[in-house]
């Protein structure tokens, strides 16, 4: 008989996890894109850092570099032909997706993106390819969310060690609006920045 998917799954995750940064990477990309693995590039990347401290900035970039590459992918798959697919995952929450992702472009995909378990990320991310989310915009900001969202529990991990997988679920409320505070402060100093830039000496 052949393995059953969440046999092949959890191969996935143990040849993952014995490769280290490069496997970080894969389980991230894969969880991003055509698979589904909860939390498991969480515990993989505070595990590392817990190990290498100072490759906490590696393995975060890799983890972050792996999911936005997985969503582009499952952005350009939806955009393909994925509307059926979106209003199947969607239901009744269909439309109310929709106009989120519509109207709110970068915002709303970020906000999306920091939004924790268990929210139905991939579900915004279809609508974001269904609906002609300008692709720049769409991948700015799932890498500013998984940037602040990565780099962060990397932080945590090398603070409060094994803990912090635990923190993060006991405080989910609290480390989630941080998070979104964070990444809409860096979004608007970053918009301010490029806005007031001085004129070119030329």
């Amino acid at each position: 008989m052949a393995p059953s998917l969440n046999g092949w799954k959890q191969k996935i995750v143990v040849f993952a996890g014995s490769l280290g940064a490069p496997g970080l990477f894969l389980i991230s990309f894969l969880d991003s894109s055509v698979l589904t693995f909860p939390v498991i590039n969480d515990l993989l990347l505070i595990e590392l850092s817990i190990q290498h401290p100072a490759r906490m900035p590696l393995y975060a970039f890799l983890a972050m570099l792996g999911s936005v590459l997985g969503c582009v992918l499952l952005f350009y798959l939806a955009e393909k032909g994925g509307e059926a697919l979106f209003h199947k995952h969607a239901g009744n929450r269909a439309q109310a997706i929709h106009n989120w992702v519509v109207k709110n472009g970068f915002g709303g995909m970020l906000v999306a993106a920091l939004l924790p378990l268990p929210t139905p990320f991939k579900v915004f991310v279809v609508a974001a390819g269904v609906f002609d989310v300008p692709i720049a915009s769409f991948a700015s900001a799932i890498t500013l969310a998984r940037a602040v969202r990565y780099f962060g529990i990397g932080y945590l991990a090398i603070r409060y060690g094994r803990e912090a997988m635990p923190y993060l679920m006991h405080h989910k409320l609290e480390v989630t609006v941080s998070l979104i505070l964070l990444a809409l402060l860096s979004y608007v100093l970053s918009r301010a920045i490029l806005r007031h830039r001085p004129p070119s000496d030329r």
